[in-house]
């Protein structure tokens, strides 16, 4: 039994290291996690192989001109929702989809080639839609790229994630989209499947020298075409509660707020929007006795806070593109 627990802490604190750099070599991590190396690789294995930890490269849609991302609220008739979300996760141009508990019943994320295709929206024939409620993404305040899990101390943040400390999106947000040639593309889609591939691997695989791709590599980054994503579930963190959280702000006070609230531990992702909610947000508590208070002092204290809703995430079936451990295992096994 304590030996199960030494392992689930040092599981949660490798995730957690991943989750500052994804490509953080492994040296460093078990230095920072307090292991050593073989050990490090060996759970890291283990957790990759059964599904709960993945890193791969994130292409940044606006940033290079690729679509346009949209969150879509959805009401199912009784009993239909997981078709509903089933059906939504099929769809290529989602990137997250959730099972919700509250005002709506399922949310997505889709990347669409532009506004327009929003006339076009529509799930498969027999989908039991009552009503969607769609909200354009025009501004994000931070990511799950940039997280932190709080599981490991100042040193180990400051070494592995490194660079500027502002939110990703926040250091170019306002700058022109970037244009991505052929190389760019196939190194991105290679970096897709695994965000850990080796500089060597890469350049066999995108059929180029190791020195231009670790050089173009390094351009996506910097330019913010590309993020590398740790993909692990909130419960491998010691977080129960997952939630999405709509605002409505005075638009005076909507960027004072956006800041405000991602800069709290407990934000994974927060954008302004379009529509009756200027303000959507993904959050994760330890447990259900902390939503209360998070609601009553945190959202509470928001500056031109004029309406809140809570939906709690009952199953998460896919996040950053991908299907989350428990979805796959559905479609493995039907």
């Amino acid at each position: 039994m304590q030996n199960d627990v030494k392992g689930r802490n040092l599981d949660r604190r490798i995730a957690a290291a991943l989750q500052l750099n994804g490509r953080a070599g492994w040296g460093a991590i078990a230095r920072h996690v307090g292991a050593s190396e073989s050990t490090v690789l060996r759970r890291a294995a283990q957790l990759t192989e059964s599904g709960q930890l993945r890193v791969i490269g994130v292409v940044d849609v606006l940033r290079c001109g690729l679509g346009v991302p949209v969150l879509v609220r959805a009401r199912c008739a009784p009993g239909t929702v997981g078709d509903v979300a089933e059906a939504f996760a099929a769809r290529p141009d989602a990137r997250y989809v959730s099972v919700l508990a509250g005002s709506a019943d399922c949310v997505a994320e889709l990347v669409l080639p532009s506004y327009a295709d929003l006339a076009e929206f529509r799930l498969p024939a027999g989908s039991s839609l009552l009503e969607t409620e769609t909200l354009a993404v025009i501004r994000t305040f931070t990511s799950n790229h940039d997280w932190n899990s709080g599981e490991l101390g100042e040193p180990a943040v400051t070494e592995l994630r490194g660079g500027d400390a502002r939110p990703f999106e926040e250091q170019h947000w306002e700058s022109p989209p970037e244009k991505l040639d052929e190389l760019d593309l196939a190194i991105c889609a290679a970096l897709g499947e695994d965000g850990r591939m080796s500089a060597k691997d890469l350049a066999r695989q995108v059929g180029t020298s190791e020195s231009t791709v670790s050089r173009r590599m390094e351009s996506l980054v910097r330019r913010g075409c590309l993020r590398f994503r740790t993909l692990a579930e909130p419960a491998l963190f010691g977080f129960t509660v997952e939630f999405m959280l709509w605002l409505s702000v005075l638009p005076s006070a909507l960027d004072a707020a956006g800041q405000q609230l991602a800069a709290h531990p407990a934000t994974k992702y927060l954008s302004a929007t379009t529509g009756r909610f200027n303000l959507a947000g993904q959050v994760v508590l330890r447990h259900h006795g902390e939503l209360y208070r998070y609601t009553t002092d945190v959202v509470g204290a928001l500056p031109g806070l004029q309406a809140a809703d809570v939906t709690l995430q009952v199953k998460t079936l896919k996040r950053a593109w991908a299907p989350t451990p428990a979805t796959r295992v559905n479609l493995e096994n039907p």
